[in-house]
This record gives C-alpha cells, structure tokens and sequence, in this order.
C-alpha cells in the first residue's frame, strides 16, 4: 500500500474554462453635463449576493476589533430578533454586494465613494 498521497491536477483545480459570470453586466454611457460622456458598467437587475455556496476565492480582510464586536453583535440580532442565521461570511458578502450595486446605481452620489472622500 502507497502512503503517497494523490493531488489534483491542474485542471481538476481550476476546471479548465474561464469562471462563470455571476452577475451579468451592461456599458452604458451617460451625460455628466454638456460635452462630457462617460461609460458606465451596470449590473442587470438580479443583483444578489453568492449566499451559501461554495466559493473557490478568498481574500483577507483586516479589522478593527470594534469592527468584528458589530458584526458579531449583528449576526446574534439577525438570528434573535429576525429568525435568520447567517455567518460573519455571508454577513459581509452581503453588505459587498449591496455596497457595490449602490455604487453602479448611483456612481459618484454612492455611499462608498462619500465614505471614501470624508475618509481622506
């Protein structure tokens, strides 16, 4: 009996194709005023966060400790005060996507970017 270990492949790990889009997008172009045109990327109407599935990426994010207390302290009132139980993961994929969508629906008026100005 072997005691090596059998990995996976190349294109077991990364399937071979190009990643699934999961959020289909859109170029417009608006006005800002006279004589100024921009493109826009917009995300078609079923905006929505991954969920609970499997994800193959990750990033790491650092926090404050205030910051990680209000997001326990939201997933314990999610689940006392409104039924639901979501993990810190799901919590934050969700504020990204709702972030992000307000940021293509409402481009330089976005929270994000008022938050990103008063921060400099």
């Amino acid at each position: 009996m072997s005691r090596r270990v059998s990995l996976p492949g190349a294109s077991e790990l990364f399937g071979g194709a190009a990643p699934q889009q999961t959020r289909p997008e859109k170029r417009t172009t608006t006005s800002d005023g006279p004589g100024t045109v921009r493109a826009r990327t917009t995300v078609v109407d079923d905006r929505k966060s991954s969920g609970r599935i499997r994800h193959d990426t990750k990033i790491t994010v650092y926090v404050t400790e205030e910051e990680l207390l209000g997001l326990e302290q939201t997933r314990l009132a999610l689940r006392a005060e409104h039924g639901l139980t979501a993990d810190r993961g799901r919590i934050v994929r969700e504020a990204i996507d709702v972030l992000l969508a307000d940021f293509v629906d409402h481009g330089p008026d976005s929270v994000l970017v008022r938050r990103l100005k008063a921060s400099e």
